[in-house]
């Protein structure tokens, strides 16, 4: 089903978002790799290419509302609708509410939930056209339980689980499904290393373990699983709560 279909994955240069790319890659999709690390993500792209896959790298700044469209604009030029849209880009820096600043928290948020709003603005359209596809937001607990010094992380988390309820419910018309998707293990990604604790460190996993949960939601549409925040587990299986 996911065959010469497109994937537009964001964070793709390393970590979580590298895994799933490379896991749509395997199954023969067409790669949309979005980051601002323009140098990591060639050689994902290159990876991608020598192993016989098609992917393309648009390097950004997501937390810029016009770098992300043009973005989007350009993977929808290249690839057409996609199939599935994954927003995993995120940054987390731990600060008290005595030293974030309006810009700091702006950042964090935009990058989150405003690039969320403007790349699935983007695809809504042809993938209504196109017939229904996949929309999948990196959540996480910080999307339903509170955490110190997350004075941007946590509400922007909490914003993309209701944005995902929100377009679950008006996707239905349009077939299109709409997803939460959270790491049901400790994960080993350059942003965990700088906020995991040491106790989490010794067990976290390699995010290619939990891939497979990520081809899952791709295949979803709207006669599937929609409105679900979804575990991904690192033994390659994956649970689900509807927050409809």
């Amino acid at each position: 089903m996911l065959q010469g279909h497109t994937a537009i994955v964001t964070g793709a240069a390393q970590g979580l978002g590298y895994a799933i790319a490379k896991a749509y890659a395997a199954e023969g999709m067409r790669v949309a790799l979005l980051d601002i690390r323009g140098d990591l993500l060639a050689d994902v792209a290159a990876e991608i290419k020598q192993n016989g896959g098609d992917a393309l790298s648009i390097t950004v700044d997501l937390a810029d509302a016009g770098e992300t469209q043009r973005a989007a604009d350009a993977a929808l030029a290249h690839y057409g609708a996609p199939r599935v849209l994954v927003h995993n880009a995120a940054l987390l820096i731990t600060r008290s509410m005595r030293e974030i600043t309006l810009a700091d928290w702006q950042k964090e948020i935009n990058i989150i939930l405003q690039a969320a709003f403007i790349l699935s603005k983007a695809v809504w359209e042809p993938m209504i056209n196109a017939g229904g596809g996949s929309l999948v937001y990196l959540s996480s607990g910080s999307g339903y339980k509170g955490f110190i010094e997350e004075v941007a992380y946590n509400p922007g988390k909490h914003g993309i689980e209701g944005l995902m309820k929100c377009l679950a419910l008006e996707g239905r018309e349009f077939n299109i499904a709409v997803n939460a998707a959270t790491p049901g293990a400790p994960i080993n990604t350059p942003m965990s290393a700088q906020n995991y604790t040491e106790e989490l460190k010794q067990r976290w996993v390699d995010p290619a373990l939990l891939a497979p949960a990520f081809v899952f939601l791709a295949r979803q549409d709207a006669g599937g699983l929609t409105g679900h925040r979804v575990a991904a587990r690192s033994d390659g299986s994956w649970d689900a709560i509807d927050l409809l």
